[in-house]
């Protein structure tokens, strides 16, 4: 990324915090535009569910939620449902994590925000080089697996179903994700 973008995306962000953002609302910056999107109580059940059986294999200090990490491309502030970094990650000389040492992400997505989910964030995750994408669609109760980045595009495997084992096993994250429990809107 240019200079010039990080010191506009650190503007942008830095008006934002002195916004008076509604309580509950997630904020993220996808190439330039802000978006506010309320947090449901599906898409945290999904989320926490994640969390949780991530925590089979990963320490706690490696998965993150709803927190601003930089991507490729024009203005991508991203704060992901879920993240998994990389075992040794540090922060950048901001305090920030690095997009480099993701190794993992998995987004439930929102109605009105969806179109980001599907199109601007998986193109930033795939040009970023993140392993493993996980989109998780409460409203059609599905999920779409995105393996393999190269030349700023995602290999996608078949939809599955909720109720439907997401199998990770020949991934970085080495392990199946159980469906059977996430709540559909």
């Amino acid at each position: 990324m240019a200079d010039s973008d990080e010191l506009s995306l650190d503007m942008l962000f830095d008006w934002l915090e002195r916004m008076p953002v509604p309580e509950g609302y997630k904020v993220e910056i996808v190439e330039g535009a802000i978006y506010m999107s309320p947090q449901r109580d599906t898409h945290w059940e999904i989320i926490a569910d994640i969390f949780e059986q991530l925590r089979a294999k990963y320490p706690r200090q490696r998965i993150k939620s709803d927190v601003r990490i930089d991507y490729p491309g024009h203005l991508n502030g991203l704060a992901s449902d879920v993240v998994v970094l990389k075992e040794g990650a540090v922060k950048n000389h901001k305090g920030r994590w690095q997009y480099e040492d993701v190794e993992f992400i998995a987004e439930v997505i929102s109605k009105d925000t969806a179109q980001n989910d599907y199109g601007p964030k998986k193109d930033a995750y795939a040009l970023a080089g993140v392993p493993v994408y996980l989109i998780v669609d409460p409203y059609k109760g599905k999920c779409l697996l995105f393996t393999d980045p190269k030349d700023g595009g995602y290999r996608c495997g078949p939809a599955l179903k909720f109720g439907d084992p997401i199998d990770l096993t020949g991934t970085v994250v080495g392990l199946t994700l159980a469906t059977d429990e996430f709540p559909r809107d």
